[in-house]
């Protein structure tokens, strides 16, 4: 009974996890198409001339989409991809911001809790 409780803990936590980086992306993503649109005149042609400066995003919504379906290999995806945008926001350029910072090891933890609690699931399934 109590393995069963476990399994149905570590299936609360990746749910909850995938639920949170689902809606911090979105988030993120509606803000990078919009905060820049206005410096390119506003209206819908300012957001499509800005719409570059939110692929990041889009493809990170992207991500977690193809972890809902298979949590292994998404959990891997985004994990990746967090490290991706915490060199590139972080130490690629001259620009270094405390808050950008954590935002992107942010998504690399919850892309860790999502792979390491399908590990987890995976080999109790097995045993």
């Amino acid at each position: 009974m109590e393995q069963s409780q476990q399994i149905r803990k570590v299936r609360i936590v990746q749910k909850t996890a995938l639920i949170v980086l689902f809606v911090f992306s979105l988030l993120i993503f509606v803000f990078a198409l919009l905060s820049g649109s206005e410096s390119f005149g506003g209206g819908v042609s300012g957001i499509i001339k800005n719409s570059p400066n939110s692929l990041p995003w889009l493809v990170l919504v992207a991500l977690v989409i193809i972890a809902w379906r298979n949590p292994f290999f998404g959990g891997i995806l985004i994990t990746i991809a967090g490290a991706i945008l915490t060199y590139y926001f972080n130490f690629s350029g001259e620009n270094f911001f405390l808050l950008t910072f954590i935002i992107c090891l942010f998504i690399v933890f919850l892309g860790l809790v999502i792979w390491m609690s399908e590990s987890y699931l995976r080999a109790t399934r097995k045993s």
